[in-house]
């Protein structure tokens, strides 16, 4: 499971728990999911419109649990009717193993989409594991550890022509790691210098973007390069360096299919963190590996994902990616490609805002994902 990514079936334990003649009644679907918020309605004058779905989960690694998606919409500006909704979402969870946090997205559009700020960040205690570093280390046991961690990575775009964006930022992180039984030639001894890293970092960006938009994209395209540097002057452990690219490609087949394209890339150079290593797994790409695995210095990854909405607030998902990790860019095709295949379930909360619940499969592995908005 994923940090933010553990919610499993909570759109379905709250809709469909109910007796079978409430879960067929849509108009009484519709007014239950309207006292949560969920209506897939927008009102500006309300401000932020907010939709809130709480709902069980059990994993083999938490246990039984209580999962809750918030996700809200608004304009800084109710007049303005040409700039897309802005956003904001929740990820929360809580378990019998010990294991609970919340992330949240924030996606702000302003003054005629000349402006962006977009934060995203996480506070979480998870029991986990350590595997070591690089694709071979993945291959044998874990050492258990449990992850306190916090995370916050605001950016400032400016447009600077049509569809074009330059921004800066800022990307923090501070780990403590309880490790399980420590002993001298253990798993952290021979991979990391410190269970407590700091990473703090100023990063550049830049934006081609096309998309309708980004919560939901029907169309268009979205090429991104993000370098972050990170350095003891700016409260970083370590001097290290982390190059990011993404590139997106949206092709509507009619009003109802879209193909999606998603090709990305994460760098990194210097005296890097076990903990910012690039992560070959998670809630958007190679869906269904273990978040925390797979890492190494450098990670690529590509999918391809049909989108088909359905009658009503329905719809669903199919997707397959391969990806691949290294210690150097040259490394990459040393080791065996990571495969995926998965499926998701679609559900319109707001209008382009879906709850999505997924099933991602990998080589021995499979794992549920139950987040706010599109992965890509």
């Amino acid at each position: 499971m994923t940090r933010n990514g553990v919610l499993l079936a909570g759109l379905v334990g709250v809709v469909f728990a109910s007796p079978p003649t409430f879960a067929l009644d849509r108009q009484s679907v519709d007014a239950f999911l309207g006292k949560l918020g969920a209506d897939n309605q927008y009102d500006a004058s309300k401000g932020i419109n907010w939709s809130v779905l709480p709902g069980p989960f059990y994993t083999p690694e938490l246990r039984l649990g209580l999962g809750m998606a918030a996700a809200g919409i608004y304009r800084v500006n109710p007049q303005d009717t040409v700039t897309q909704n802005s956003s904001l979402s929740f990820t929360g969870f809580a378990s019998t193993s010990g294991a609970l946090g919340i992330g949240f997205t924030n996606y702000t559009f302003f003054t005629d989409d000349r402006w962006r700020l977009f934060v995203e960040g996480n506070i979480a205690k998870v029991p986990t594991g350590f595997w070591g570093v690089g694709y071979d280390a993945a291959q044998g046991s874990e050492q258990k550890y449990t992850d306190n961690s916090v995370r916050l990575h605001p950016q400032l775009f400016r447009r600077l022509a049509n569809n074009l964006y330059v921004g800066v930022g800022w990307d923090f992180s501070a780990m403590n790691a309880d490790v399980d039984d420590p002993h001298p030639g253990d798993k952290f001894s021979r991979f990391t210098t410190s269970t407590s890293p700091l990473s703090s970092g100023a990063t550049v960006s830049m934006h081609y973007d096309t998309r309708d938009v980004i919560t939901r994209p029907t169309r268009g395209q979205f090429f991104s390069i993000e370098y972050s540097v990170f350095d003891p002057a700016l409260g970083s452990d370590t001097h290290f360096t982390a190059a990011q690219v993404q590139y997106n490609y949206y092709a509507p087949l009619d009003e109802k299919r879209v193909l999606a394209f998603d090709l990305w890339g994460r760098f990194t150079h210097g005296d890097v963190p076990w903990d910012r290593l690039s992560l070959a797994g998670d809630n958007r790409r190679l869906r269904g590996y273990y978040q925390g695995r797979y890492r190494d210095k450098d990670v690529v990854s590509g999918q391809v994902e049909y989108r088909q909405k359905l009658d009503w607030r329905n719809g669903y998902v199919l997707w397959m990616g391969v990806g691949a990790l290294g210690g150097s860019p040259g490394e990459l095709s040393e080791h065996p490609l990571l495969p995926t295949v998965g499926v998701g379930y679609r559900f319109e909360v707001k209008p382009d805002m879906n709850i999505r619940l997924d099933l991602g499969v990998g080589r021995d592995t499979a794992g549920f994902y139950f987040q706010v908005a599109e992965a890509f």
